[in-house]
């Protein structure tokens, strides 16, 4: 079944009917549309695969998928134009370009979690790009995809963008044939399976996996303000978010302060008992929920603990002075458990996140004294950092970073969204899903004429014509772009009437000195 989906999207492609840019912008219409009059059922099935709030839905996913699909349409004819190169002394009159144009076929491969935001949001930029895509909704989150699978067929090209349900087995079948590009959202475990599958065929890929997203906290920060964001980002969806905070950093001499805000926070958000909150989720299954209970085994909780195994529930737990080397802080959570890590200063933060993998975002709340940021060289930026922001930036590295607030950074279609090392490889969103799934083809046009400016690279060579190819060869490099004709044509006009402005003052002053010649010469 999979290898006949996949070989009736892969023809529906190469009839060229996804390359039309009027195509691209009725097939993301047509998904925008499905968005909104599908809004309720979509988010009655996420309520029944984690539970969670009907509200949450629209606000998590579906609002991003609109604008994403807004964004794509104002800017599609942008993307897809032709982009102007600078050109050298041997080019300069030849039209030289970067043309993109489609891979050809995709396979996505959603995630649970977020089942419509991580499975549609590469799809719009697969279809802006002109690109068939072959959708595989994750089995977990049974619902979702079974409705997915119902509604894109009614909205989009059937052929172009089919959607396959079903299993590991299902994923594996589709890994086995051959694609122009696999994005895949999920663990990193299952990352280099995919990757491995796509090296047969030397396919490239998208992974956006996850890892342990630091928070750090500044001890002279606003703690309430910082735990009540944190909060928020660690516990929405139950803590089943891969940018989440996993874990929280600060000195000792604030622990107890963060600890009891946390719990105030919780309690405004779910009340005395989150398990009775509308607003609060579930764990997605038994095995997830059995792999989280493990990670607390010795732990004494200082907030939450408490679980329901036959709802899958678990409250939000806060645990602390969690030593560094403990299961805990080994893998990534996923889950509502916020262990806190004691340092002793921002120098023991940076080493501690430094010495683990690189995550796939990093949190920092900090509001010390402001400075001037003033780079070495020529060049000095007008923004204004505080210092201990700037040397968490400086000295650490993840896929992103949001400063005085969590997981926001993911909700600009402007930002590039992806990992590095182990939390990932490749970014979408916006533009860059768009430079993501197509190829950027170098194109050069020349005129068969003015042939006696090529002969000095062709044989016999000589010390003379080597001279001439070589100092046209290491020319700087020439912008002929609209925007310096723009420049070149306005500086030419704003010269051209400083020169008639001074000529017109002079002729006057000339003017006057005659007359004033003419009336000495009368009265004399």
């Amino acid at each position: 079944m999979e290898r006949q989906v996949v070989h009736r999207a892969r023809e529906a492609f190469l009839s060229g009917r996804s390359r039309s840019l009027e195509f691209r912008r009725q097939q993301l219409q047509n998904l925008q549309m499905m968005i909104t009059e599908r809004e309720s059922e979509i988010a009655t099935a996420v309520k029944q695969d984690i539970n969670r709030s009907q509200y949450d839905t629209p606000l998590l996913e579906l609002i991003g998928i609109e604008n994403e699909i807004k964004f794509a349409l104002d800017k599609l004819d942008k993307w897809t134009s032709p982009q102007p190169v600078e050109k050298n002394l041997l080019t300069v009159s030849d039209e030289v370009y970067i043309h993109p144009e489609p891979l050809g076929l995709v396979l996505i491969i959603g995630a649970w979690n977020y089942p419509w935001a991580l499975t549609l949001l590469p799809l719009v930029g697969a279809i802006a790009a002109g690109n068939g895509a072959v959708v595989k909704p994750a089995e977990q989150s049974e619902y979702s995809s079974l409705l997915l699978r119902a509604l894109l067929p009614r909205y989009l090209d059937m052929d172009l963008y089919p959607v396959v349900t079903g299993g590991a087995s299902a994923t594996q079948e589709l890994l086995k044939l051959r694609f122009d590009h696999i994005f895949f959202t999920g663990s990193s475990s299952v990352g280099r399976v995919v990757m491995e599958c796509a090296a047969r065929y030397l396919t490239p890929v998208t992974l956006e996996l996850g890892g342990k997203s630091p928070c750090y906290i500044d001890k002279n920060c606003d703690i309430r303000v910082a735990c009540r964001r944190i909060t928020w980002g660690k516990f929405v969806n139950c803590g089943q978010t891969c940018i989440a905070p996993d874990y929280i950093l600060c000195e000792a001499c604030i622990q107890g302060r963060v600890v009891e805000c946390i719990r105030q926070t919780l309690r405004e958000f779910y009340g005395a008992d989150p398990k009775l909150s509308p607003d609060y989720g579930r764990i997605i299954n038994r095995p997830h929920f059995n792999r989280i209970m493990s990670l607390m085994e010795g732990y004494v909780p200082v907030v939450g603990g408490q679980s329901d195994a036959s709802q899958c529930y678990i409250a939000p737990t806060v645990l602390k002075d969690v030593p560094p080397q403990s299961r805990l802080m080994q893998e990534e959570i996923f889950g509502p458990l916020l262990p806190i890590v004691t340092v002793s200063d921002m120098d023991d933060a940076i080493s501690f996140i430094n010495e683990r993998e690189k995550p796939l975002a990093l949190y920092i709340f900090c509001s010390d004294k402001q400075v001037r940021r003033t780079d070495a060289g020529p060049r000095t930026s007008t923004s204004t950092r505080t210092a201990a922001t700037k040397r968490m930036i400086d000295e650490t590295s993840s896929g992103g970073v949001t400063v005085n607030d969590v997981m926001m950074h993911y909700t600009l279609c402007s930002l590039p969204f992806g990992g590095v090392g182990q939390s990932g490889m490749g970014r979408y969103r916006g533009k860059h899903s768009f430079d993501q799934l197509s190829h950027h083809r170098a194109c050069m046009i020349r005129s068969l004429g003015m042939e006696s400016v090529n002969r000095s690279r062709y044989p016999p060579q000589d010390r003379r014509r080597a001279r001439k190819v070589q100092m046209a060869l290491r020319s700087p490099m020439i912008d002929l772009s609209k925007r310096t004709y723009v420049w070149a044509v306005c500086m030419t006009i704003l010269t051209v009437g400083l020169l008639i402005t001074l000529t017109v003052i002079l002729l006057i002053a000339a003017g006057l000195n005659c007359t004033c010649w003419y009336w000495r010469g009368f009265y004399n």
